[in-house]
């Protein structure tokens, strides 16, 4: 169907939304917003779906929270009347519109008879997952856009295990959601009617509480966080987010009373306003709990994105001031921490696995094999970890020790099965306070890793490229790489190139390949001879295509040199094809 099509239809709706109505007539003699409003549906992917909040198809609406409900509400059909018993587990976060969205989505199933738990305020994304599990519910959604700017929102779908939908029950979710032709005309159910019959029901501190409680299990060393905890000063800001009152009680009641909430950021707001990005990737994201950190001596500062799924920590350097860890870092502190205190506590299984996406540092894998861990490479996004998780439990084969992914998610233990902000604030603090009675920074700490495993440093580049011609470019970029591939990164011959399209692994100068045992990616990994390695993938969240470099040396200057020539040989490159 042409744009003007679906322009059209919603132009002649009757009872259209008295506030989308009056938005379609502010942008009526713009033809570029109608067409890119309009142009397609917003794409429903395997981990649901994510845009700007706006009139159109391709806008988060409540029409289009309808459609996507909707979809999910058949394919639960298809499973039959238990599945529709169980239910759908339904949270949000601060975000415009994320609770009027989760309403949204719990009367469409509510109109197919089918069970919905909401929360009765926001909640973390990391907590709908574990709700799921608690609950014992067929799925969760959590109405989330993350750490994207302020005008956007989305819808996320969680399996019965509390993982993100993995590819192959995806693809039947999404041929539901396509099944659905007219968003406007999707049914809903009444609320009232809805709580009166018990099929929707609002839930909240029991699952707190049993969260929490969960939480306090992941220590490595609870005696010393009793014992020691209060030396520790630690600034934590929800940038506005969900996390506040979830991190700051587990924080206190594991044994933590020297916590200083970054007051300003601490409110949820949907305009984020006090940053530029609610994104603790970003070092101005920090910015507020630097000041706060500098009044109270602090230790580390702790900043979780809006839907409390991803983390970022900072800690002094040898300087004396606040430095921003990156992703890469933070996991291999973590993961250093956490099994060389089940090794020393004789806790680490044989069979133990850490798991990592394909974008994640190789640091990872030396310190997961010095403590005889096997570790398995994921595709990016940590719904694969989640779906891994699933299989290993099923079959006895591995027993779950640690993932990560180099954009600051961390899963400690599989309680959760997904990215958790929550449990990786505990592990961040006892891992802080177990460097600081050793004299130690957790920046003394990273320094004692690369001096045991190597200096590996890592860095991340993108183009932003919008609408129908970014995409266009985007396919461009990918196709000139892969049928032009480099053959030298940073002097050194190619000698690895990995295609997650056609799943084969080249090795170039053995001229043989072998099969990528992972689901087809539109991902291209180059490996070079001395380790060095670059990345390239669109985003499945933004319109950018992604850039991840990766190097190993002796020492920090070394590998920050070779890293910045890696960089800008590809993105010269990049660039003239964009």
């Amino acid at each position: 169907m042409h744009w003007r099509e679906h322009w059209n239809r919603w132009k002649e709706a009757v009872g259209l939304d008295k506030q989308l109505k009056e938005q379609l007539a502010s942008i009526e003699g713009d033809e570029a917003v109608l067409e890119d409003s309009f142009y397609k549906y917003l794409e429903f992917g395997t981990g649901g779906m994510r845009g700007e909040i706006g009139p159109g198809t391709n806008r988060m609406n409540r029409y289009t929270i309808r459609r996507a409900a909707e979809g999910l509400a058949r394919y639960i059909e298809d499973h039959g009347s238990e599945a529709k018993e169980k239910g759908v587990v339904i949270a949000f976060d601060s975000r415009h519109y994320s609770y009027d969205f989760a309403m949204e989505a719990a009367l469409t199933l509510g109109a197919h008879h089918i069970q919905s738990y909401i929360f009765q305020e926001l909640r973390p994304t990391p907590e709908l997952s574990y709700a799921v599990r608690y609950l014992q519910a067929f799925a969760g959604i959590m109405i989330t856009a993350s750490h994207n700017p302020p005008e956007y929102n989305g819808f996320k779908v969680y399996g019965e295990d509390g993982g993100q939908v993995p590819p192959e029950p995806a693809k039947e979710l999404i041929e539901k959601v396509e099944s659905v032709k007219d968003e406007l005309a999707v049914e809903t159910a009444d609320e009232n009617e809805l709580k009166a019959s018990r099929l929707l029901k609002v839930i909240g501190e029991e699952i707190d509480h049993a969260y929490n409680n969960e939480l306090q299990t992941i220590m490595m060393n609870p005696e010393l966080v009793q014992e020691k905890g209060e030396n520790l000063s630690i600034v934590f800001t929800p940038l506005h987010g969900t996390a506040n009152i979830p991190v700051t009680r587990l924080l206190e009641t594991s044994g933590f009373p020297n916590v200083h909430l970054v007051q300003e950021q601490a409110m949820p707001d949907p305009e984020f306003s006090t940053v530029n990005s609610p994104n603790p990737e970003e070092k101005a994201a920090f910015d507020a709990a630097i000041e706060e950190g500098k009044q109270h001596g602090a230790d580390i500062l702790i900043a979780t994105d809006p839907d409390a799924d991803r983390i970022g920590i900072a800690a002094l350097d040898p300087n004396g001031k606040y430095e921003l860890l990156t992703g890469n870092q933070t996991g291999a502190l973590m993961l250093e921490y956490l099994l060389s205190q089940r090794w020393e506590q004789k806790t680490l299984p044989e069979n133990g696995i850490v798991m990592k996406t394909i974008v994640t540092s190789e640091l990872g894998r030396a310190v997961a094999e010095h403590y005889g861990q096997t570790i398995l490479d994921t595709l990016t996004g940590f719904k694969f970890i989640g779906e891994k998780i699933k299989q290993f439990e099923q079959n006895g084969s591995y027993q779950f020790q640690f993932g990560y992914e180099e954009s600051y998610g961390y899963l400690i233990s599989e309680f959760v099965r997904d990215k958790d902000a929550v449990q990786a604030a505990l592990t961040a603090a006892e891992m802080a306070l177990w460097y600081k009675m050793q004299g130690k920074t957790l920046h003394d700490g990273l320094g004692d890793i690369f001096e045991k495993y190597g200096c590996y440093k890592e860095t991340l580049d993108s183009l932003t490229l919008k609408g129908i011609e970014g995409v266009r470019k985007i396919e461009t970029l990918l196709k000139e790489f892969r049928e032009s591939p480099p053959e030298m990164l940073n002097e050194q011959e190619v000698a690895v190139i990995e295609d997650y399209q056609t799943q084969e692994r080249a090795y170039v100068q053995e001229s043989r390949k072998e099969k990528i045992e992972l689901p087809v990616s539109n991902v291209l990994k180059y490996i070079a001879a001395d380790g060095s390695w670059c990345c390239i993938r669109p985003s499945g969240t933004e319109p950018k295509i992604k850039f991840y470099f990766g190097v190993k040396e002796n020492t920090e200057e070394k590998a920050e040199e070779k890293l910045q020539q890696l960089k800008r040989e590809v993105m010269e490159k990049a660039h003239q094809y964009s």
